[in-house]
């Protein structure tokens, strides 16, 4: 593993705030649903967006509706389900890909694969579907095994690993492409990124960050590309708060 910039001052006033949610700014729960809002989250949000001028965005394999209920009052963009939907307020939701999908078989061919195992939670997304096995990591091959077959059998979706779980994704999206897309619209264009994410499905979004003169931050364990490491969401907020007393 290389060696990180742990102290690195990375958000200025020109800064575009790329930020993932599970792992980042909340702690993994035990089931999506069950993801605790820590209390001064939404007023730090709101205040990131009024500093740098609302080029602060959420990127996250949830959907966005889900984003929305959880944080109802942010008032930036929001990238959903790895970029394959895209909403710039909190009315319209963009589908960002051409796959013709029948979730609902999707979801039910998932569920039936798994019946067998109940401790695998079956999480259905407007555009794929995801299998976690936390309750039992034992069952990881059994999620992988079931997530290989539904792959083989939707043309057009494709396989993406996560921490204790595994997803069935549109092909063509993903959090680097959600950065790319974001980074062309005002107000983040011009900008410098900056993306904060903890888990695999993030390192492809902090390289291209990277790679246009930005910065990417791993939250937590792991290999990562990432220049800077933070440990916990907590340490995240920490940092945040301190940035903010930075831009005034």
């Amino acid at each position: 593993m290389q060696p990180l910039a742990r102290n690195a001052p990375v958000l200025t006033a020109g800064s575009a705030l790329f930020l993932d949610f599970d792992g980042c700014l909340v702690d993994i729960a035990p089931r999506p649903d069950a993801v605790v809002i820590p209390p001064g989250l939404p007023g730090r949000l709101a205040r990131l967006h009024d500093r740098l001028g609302g080029a602060v965005a959420l990127i996250s394999g949830r959907d966005v509706a889900d984003l929305r209920a959880f944080l109802p009052d942010f008032p930036g963009a929001v990238a959903g389900s790895h970029g394959a939907e895209l909403s710039l307020d909190s009315q319209r939701i963009q589908k960002t890909h051409g796959i013709d999908l029948d979730v609902a078989e999707l979801h039910g061919s998932a569920a039936r694969a798994v019946a067998a195992h109940p401790a695998i939670l079956v999480e259905r997304k407007p555009h794929g579907v995801a299998l976690h096995y936390r309750a039992d990591p034992s069952l990881r091959q059994v999620v992988e095994d079931v997530m290989q077959q539904l792959a083989d059998t939707h043309p057009g979706m494709v396989l993406q690993p996560a921490k204790m779980a595994v997803e069935l994704r549109p092909a063509g999206t993903g959090k680097d492409g959600a950065l790319d897309r974001l980074m062309a619209m005002v107000p983040f264009s011009g900008r410098v990124p900056v993306y904060a994410g903890d888990d695999l499905t993030d390192e492809a979004a902090m390289a291209r960050a990277q790679a246009l003169g930005g910065q990417g931050i791993k939250i937590g364990e792991g290999d990562t590309v990432a220049q800077m490491r933070l440990a916990d969401p907590a340490a995240l907020a920490r940092w945040l708060d301190d940035a903010l007393e930075r831009l005034g």
